[in-house]
Parts: C-alpha cells; sequence; structure tokens
C-alpha cells in the first residue's frame, strides 16, 4: 500500500422511503414515490488512520430498470438484491489503492448480480447494466466520500497524481497516454451555476391547470416556479410520441416564460428538451424542431440541447442516427451512457455531446467526463430526482467538471421532505432565489455533504 492508499474495512447500507409532492412521469409511468439507497463505508490507510464516508443515490427503478412486464414493486426488488451482492463485492474485496483503481477493478463483478439474478429468477425483463450501476453508485459514492475525509480533503483534490499515480490510459485505453484525470476536473468548485428546472409532463403550467392544489406554501404552476425561483433554465419532459401536443407544449412554455420573464426584467434564458427515448426515430426529432422553429422562433433559439430522443439500446437501432439533429442543436447520450465503448458508439451515431450522472457513479463519471473532453462533446450532468446528499454529489460533479452548462436540482420540486434536513445547512443549494445554485459550498471534506467553512477574512 502506498501512504495514500485505503483498504475498504466495513460496509453498512439501508433504504429510506419518500413520497412524491406530485407525480413525475417517466418514460410514460407516472411516479409518485422513490426509494433512496444510503450507504455508510468505513476505511483504513496502511498507517492505521480511519476515516467513515457516506453515498445516497434514489433507486430510480422506473427510469433505470423500465419495464411493461414487472411492476414497480418486482423491478425494485430485483435491484435491492443487486443491492446486497453489491455490498459485499466492495466488503469482501481486500483491495488497497485510491478510490477509482478500487471501483474501475470491482465493475464487471457488480454485473455477475444482474447475472444470478435473471438466472434465478428468469424476469420477463432481464436486468439492465444500468440498474447496476445505480445500485453501485451510492457505495462507490461512499468510498470517495470517506478517502477525502480520511486525508481531510474534497474528493476532487484527491484526484492529482500526488493520489492516483496512474495515467488515463490505465483505464480507458492507449489513446489516453500521458493523460491525467486531474487534468480534466477542477480541484475547486465553480461558485455558482444556472439551475435547470424540471417542467414536467404532468405539471400545471398556468393557474387554470392547477386542478388539485397541493397547498404546501410552494408553488403550484410553472409562473410562479419561474417568479419565486428567479429561473433561467427550463427542462421541458415532452411525450416522444404525439407531435402535435410535443409541440404545442413547448409553445406553451415558451408563452408562459416569455410572460413571466418579461415582467421580471429577464432577458435570456434557456430550455432543454428531453423525451425520454420515446421518439421511434430522429425524423421524428428533426419535424418536430421545424415545426418548433416555424411556430416559435424564439423558443427554438432558446433550446440549449436534446437529451436522448430515442431507444436507449443503441446498437439494436442503428437506424437512427443523430448527425443531422446535431447539425441544429447539440443531442447527448444520456441513457445508452454505460462505459467508453458506449461513448463511441454514440458518437459514430451521431450524437455530440454526453449528460454526465452521479447515478452512474464518481468513478466511472469521472473517467467518461475525461473521455468527453478529449473528444469536444458538449456537457451537461443531470439527476435522478437527487435529494439530500445525492444532489450534493451530483451537483458537486457539475461544479467540478470544465464546460458543464447547469445543474439540475428535480428533488426540490418533487420530493422537498427529502430536503428539508439539509436545506439549512446549505442555504442556496436546496433553495433557490435567483435561478443558480450557491456551488461554493460544496468544497467540504469527501463529497462535500459537510459544508466547506466560508473562508476566514480580516478587517483592514
Amino acid at each position: 500500500m502506498r501512504a495514500t492508499d485505503i483498504r475498504i474495512r466495513e460496509v453498512y447500507f439501508e433504504y429510506e422511503d419518500f413520497r412524491y409532492r406530485s407525480p413525475i412521469k417517466f418514460g410514460g409511468v407516472a411516479l409518485d414515490r422513490v426509494t433512496v439507497l444510503n450507504v455508510r463505508m468505513g476505511v483504513e490507510s496502511g498507517a492505521g488512520k480511519t476515516a467513515a464516508g457516506v453515498g445516497s443515490m434514489p433507486m430510480g427503478n422506473v427510469w433505470a430498470y423500465p419495464s411493461r412486464a414487472l411492476t414497480y414493486d418486482q423491478t425494485l426488488g430485483a435491484m435491492k438484491f443487486a443491492v446486497s451482492r453489491v455490498a459485499e463485492d466492495y466488503r469482501a474485496c481486500g483491495l488497497a489503492g485510491h478510490p477509482v483503481d478500487i471501483t474501475h477493478r470491482l465493475e464487471p463483478e457488480f454485473f455477475l448480480a444482474a447475472q444470478d439474478f435473471n438466472a434465478l429468477h428468469r424476469p420477463a425483463d432481464l436486468v439492465p447494466k444500468l440498474a447496476v450501476l445505480v445500485v453501485a453508485s451510492a457505495f462507490d459514492a461512499a468510498l470517495h466520500d470517506a478517502y477525502g475525509k480520511l486525508h481531510g480533503l474534497n474528493c476532487f483534490r484527491t484526484y492529482t497524481r500526488e493520489f492516483l499515480p496512474e495515467d488515463l490510459d490505465h483505464y480507458l485505453g492507449a489513446e489516453f497516454d500521458g493523460l491525467h484525470l486531474g487534468d480534466f476536473v477542477t480541484q475547486q468548485a465553480k461558485p455558482k451555476m444556472p439551475l435547470y428546472h424540471l417542467v414536467g409532463a404532468l405539471d400545471p403550467l398556468t393557474p387554470a391547470d392547477v386542478t388539485n392544489p397541493i397547498r404546501d406554501g410552494l408553488p403550484e404552476h410553472l409562473g410562479e416556479w419561474i417568479k419565486r425561483d428567479g429561473l433561467t433554465h427550463l427542462k421541458i419532459k415532452l411525450n416522444g410520441d404525439d407531435l402535435a401536443w410535443d409541440v404545442a407544449r413547448c409553445v406553451a412554455v415558451n408563452a408562459i416564460a416569455e410572460e413571466v420573464q418579461a415582467k421580471r426584467g429577464a432577458r435570456a434564458w434557456w430550455y432543454s428538451l428531453d423525451f425520454n427515448e420515446r421518439c421511434q426515430n430522429v425524423q421524428y426529432l428533426l419535424e418536430f424542431l421545424k415545426q418548433l422553429r416555424d411556430r416559435a422562433p424564439a423558443a427554438y433559439d432558446r433550446v440549449q440541447y436534446v437529451e436522448q430522443p430515442t431507444a436507449r439500446d443503441l446498437a439494436a437501432n442503428p437506424q437512427n442516427k443523430m448527425h443531422e439533429a446535431s447539425k441544429l442543436k447539440p443531442v447527448v447520450i444520456d441513457e445508452s451512457l454505460l462505459d467508453l465503448e458506449t461513448l463511441k458508439l454514440s458518437m459514430e451515431m451521431g450524437y455530440s455531446g454526453v449528460a454526465f450522472k452521479a447515478c452512474k457513479g464518481q468513478t466511472q463519471s469521472l473517467l467518461l467526463a475525461a473521455a468527453a473532453q478529449k473528444y469536444g462533446l458538449f456537457r451537461c450532468v443531470q439527476d435522478l430526482t437527487c435529494v439530500g446528499p445525492s444532489l450534493i454529489h451530483s451537483a458537486s460533479l457539475a461544479a467540478h467538471v470544465p464546460g458543464v452548462a447547469a445543474i439540475e436540482s428535480n428533488g426540490r420540486q418533487y420530493c422537498p421532505a427529502a430536503n428539508a434536513p439539509w436545506d439549512a445547512k446549505f442555504p442556496g443549494v436546496f433553495t433557490i432565489t435567483d435561478g443558480t445554485m450557491n456551488t461554493a459550498l460544496l468544497d467540504g471534506p469527501g463529497l462535500g455533504t459537510t459544508p466547506a467553512e466560508p473562508p476566514v477574512t480580516t478587517a483592514k
């Protein structure tokens, strides 16, 4: 063991269940609840120093394990099976090193959990790799958190050669020879970043749309959200199988935004478009963009990027090439991004950007963020309706990867109860007032779930 290396000494996990404030629609399914996986991991250095880290992630089974043949509880149960197996993989591995080294070596073993579940239970829809990555991400987060805390540093200051001697070719292949992970992340978080607010397909846009008011003190419709939070970035969820509805929805969102932003005196704002892979083909996207440009040119101009519009299995759908669409707007790979191989395949198919998610693991996200920068791809970070520590993790990733456009934070809309214990500790992170997140607070020890101390100033 090098002096900076660690071994894993203990691994614990537990679950928390929350109800959503209002339903959110994923891929045509309305979701009203979430199970959060919380992990605690103890580590020890060669010198006998110990530390404990925490990791957390919504299980997100509707997104990570979509199925029309299996129930919500069945897909969640399969992912919980994987949780136990991944916990044991970390607990029994005996590996020493940096968290990037440990998780990179273990990742192939994680997928054996899915294979075993499929062999034992023969589900109608097999457990996908994405579901396993979501499960493993909470453990990987706890490992990085523990490592940073053991050294008294924010995690992003431990990706230098002092702590991680191997070049990227060790993880990503020969074309990355001479490049190092530390060259592709910043050691200090951006002080603030724009926040993308989700406009769900079921969300009210106007007061007239509020047919079942919640009356909990939070905004009830889009106009109120824009005004209260000073929003400048809106992520618009679309159906992908109803062109007229999708175009009309964007036109309506833009009309409301223009009205409210004019009253606020705002001159510039942006949209991202999320079809949740529901478009049958790229022609649907091209026609959508044409009609949006014809009906609302200003709305078209405000589109910053388009999230993966067609099916996540790229190899099985080679006809859905994005070259023409990427000439119009950045088109980013999301659900399909599982490793470097799928990243390269997406580039061959015309995708021009990448959406990173903390729910695919800190280790994998960092390595692929480095690859995306080398390849000159558009970059964004999205969340899985992250709450509490998982939002801090996701926001930290966005704030330390150069070129990331903005931060998503859907939990504040749909699951504020899970954020409540964290709100006062992180002012400007869980509650937004000027359209930006206060990411300066995210440089605390480990993954930043302990707030960074404010700088000491001396009066002159």
